[in-house]
This record gives structure tokens, sequence and C-alpha cells, in this order.
């Protein structure tokens, strides 16, 4: 082994810009020691000395036999296996962390040491409880973030169906008021009526003022009134429902709640509900066929899983370009899980784009037509649900999105 001096941390020969890497060397902040396999040193910067070294300037030693005192038994053989090593090395009151490398060239071995030193074990528990609290920060951040998207991307999803959803809710409440004015009309005939009936039995002769009331019920068709009321209520009643309907599945839809918890629930309510809202897009070219069923209550995230649910129906209305079929089945798969599968007619997706279709922002829509998140947040909500999506798909045939979900999360 060659003995060195600390005095000789640079050997020109091995190194022709010695100057120049010793100068930025000095610079770094963390310890660098770069010698051969044999020992000899080419490159030791002042922190690697005065981590290697402390207080000793001029004594001798073969820096391999140096670092294989500080070094663990296995670190120079895994640097030679694996290229590299990385572990903490105690030294007196500090810690340091180590990097190691190796390589080899013209036969020839070299391995190239980066310290990083922290003074005090206290001291390296802070950094590194420091260090895990960014982490918190970040992952706490990042999950805002991603809350923030998925709300944003339901609401565009809303905001995409308002004209649709305006018109379900226009529809019902314009009958409703057309059934009102009929129901005025109706009343002023009854009330016509009664008053003749009034006048008839105050009147000494009753019978005299039968004429009347037949000629008042004949104008006013009271027979047809008779018929007609009671229809006109249902109708009527039928549409607030409607209407009630709809609001109350656009209150869930839209609901965000970062403490919403995980609930079990019907899975085929949410999917009607879905359906409510978004049928006004689907019923002018869609036949929409329903195969449910034996499902359990599933834990899950219902406003969620309804954001999927949305998703996958319009991609499959919008696949679909004149008259088509979508199906929309259910069952359990084993005793712990259950499948949500959504088939539709339409043009089907080419086999080059099936791996991208859950990349965020990719879409295969016209520019302004799509923001490309809506297969990547459901792909993140069923992830987060611990379950997968499947895609089966032929162009010009259609495509098939299954949804497997287990029936309790996991604790």
């Amino acid at each position: 082994m060659l003995a060195v001096t600390y005095k000789l941390f640079i050997n020109p020969l091995l190194l022709p810009q010695s100057a120049t890497f010793r100068s930025l060397s000095e610079k770094m902040l963390e310890g660098l020691v770069l010698f051969r396999a044999d020992g000899q040193l080419v490159v030791a910067n002042a922190v690697a000395r005065e981590s290697l070294w402390p207080g000793e300037d001029n004594e001798a030693f073969s820096v391999g036999e140096r670092l294989s005192q500080i070094l663990p038994a296995e670190a120079t053989n895994q640097a030679r296996v694996k290229g590299s090593w990385t572990g903490s090395l105690p030294a007196g009151d500090r810690v340091v962390i180590a990097h190691l490398y190796f390589s080899e060239e013209d036969g020839a071995g070299y391995y190239l040491v980066l310290f990083h030193n922290i003074e005090g074990q206290q001291d390296y528990e802070r950094e590194l409880q420091q260090r895990h609290a960014e982490l918190r920060q970040a992952y706490v951040r990042l999950n805002g973030t991603q809350d923030k998207l998925l709300q944003s991307e339901k609401m565009a999803s809303i905001g995409q169906l308002a004209a649709g959803v305006a018109h379900e809710i226009n529809n019902p409440i314009g009958y409703v008021h057309s059934n009102l004015g009929s129901l005025q009309e109706y009343l002023r005939s009854l009330f016509s009526l009664i008053e003749a009936y009034e006048r008839a039995l105050q009147a000494p002769d009753p019978k005299a003022l039968i004429p009347e009331i037949d000629d008042i019920r004949s104008r006013s068709d009271i027979d047809f009134i008779s018929r007609d009321l009671p229809q006109l209520m249902a109708e009527s009643r039928e549409g607030i429902e409607r209407v009630t309907r709809i609001v109350r599945d656009l209150k869930d839809f839209s609901y965000s709640d970062r403490s919403e918890s995980w609930k079990r629930v019907d899975l085929h309510a949410g999917l009607e509900s879905t359906i409510n809202i978004i049928w006004n897009e689907l019923k002018y070219k869609v036949t929409l066929e329903r195969n449910y069923g034996d499902l359990p209550l599933v834990e899950c995230l219902p406003s969620e899983l309804n954001q999927v649910y949305m998703n996958l129906l319009l991609n499959a209305g919008q696949a679909i370009a004149e008259r088509g079929t979508i199906t929309v089945s259910t069952g359990p798969e084993g005793s712990d899980h259950v499948w949500i599968q959504l088939e539709d007619t339409g043009s089907g997706i080419a086999p080059d784009l099936q791996q991208r279709i859950f990349d965020p922002f990719f879409t295969t829509k016209p520019v302004g037509s799509g923001t490309g998140l809506g297969l990547s947040i459901s792909y993140g909500i069923i992830n987060k649900h611990h379950g997968r999506i499947d895609v089966v798909s032929t162009p010009g045939q259609g495509s098939t999105f299954r949804i497997v979900l287990p029936v309790r999360q996991p604790r």
C-alpha cells in the first residue's frame, strides 16, 4: 500500500486538470475523496480531510487503510459489485453520511467517496425529522392540489352538462306551469258551479235553478274536468319530483368535502343518480340497457365513484356517432369484490392509444372539447379505492370498461 502525507492531496499525473478540480472541490460543502483501488490518493478536499483525519496534519496514512477503518467491510465489496454503496458512519460526536462509488478503466479501479457531515447524533435525528416534516407538508399540499383538481374536473363536467341539466329541469317545470294554468281554469269553473248550487239551496224553489246549473256544467265541461283533474295533479307531482330528484343528484354529485367519510352504500343508487343527471346528453342517440346483479353494500366514497360513472358514460355517449347502445352491468366477483361494467357500441379506441388513455391531459377529442383529465382522474379514484379499471376496445365495434372494487376497504 502506498503511503502519502496529507500535504499531498492532488496527484497531477492522475488528474491533468488538478488545479481546477482542486479549486472546485475545496468549495464543496460535502467531503470528496478519489483514490485508486490500491489505496493511492488522487483527491481529498478540506471537508473530507476534516471528516477522516480531524486534527491530523502531517501523519502519513494509506487512504485505503484509513477508509477501511471507517467504512463497513461490505461497503467496498458492494461498490465493486453494484457500482455504489450508501450508509451512515458514526465518527465521535458526528454522523457521516457516505456515498461510495466504484469504476474501473484501463485495468485500474477507482473509488469516489462523498461525505456529508452532521454534527452530533441529535442534529442528525433533527435533520431527519425536518426532512420528514417537509415530506409530510409536500404530501399534504399535493393531496390538497389533487382534491382541487378533482373538484375542478367535477364542476367542469357539470358545466358541460349545464344546458342538458337545464333542459331536464325546464321540461317538467314547463308542463307543471301549463298544468297550473289549466288548474286555474278548472277552479274558476268549479267555483262557478259551486256558486250556482249555493243559490239553488238558498232559493225558495231550488229546482227552478236546475237549467242554469246544467248550462254551467255543460259550458264548463265539468265531466271532463272531473276526469282530467286527477291526471293533471299526478303529472304535476311527477314533474316536481323529477326536478327535486335532479337537484338532489346534482347536489350529491357536486359535493366536495375532504372529510367525507367512507360509507357502505348501494352502488346501483349511485349509477341511477348519475344516469339521471346526464340522461339528456344520451337519450337522443343512446339506448340504455341495465343488467344489474345482486350486490352487497360497498364501502366507498360515493360522490367520487359517481364522477367515475359520469366520465365513463359521457365518453361512451360521445363515442356513439348516431345511434347505439350502452349496457351497464354489475355483479359480484368472489365473496369480497364487485364489478361494474360499461359497454358501448361506439367507435372504439385504436390499439396504440389504449395504453395512453389514462395519462393526464391525453385526449382524442378536438381542442376545446375535453380536458384530458376525465379518465386520469377516474383511474386515480379507483386506485384510491384499492380497485382496478380495465379496458377492452375494438375500433369500429365499441369499448368495454370494467371496474373492480373491494367490498370492504383494507384496514
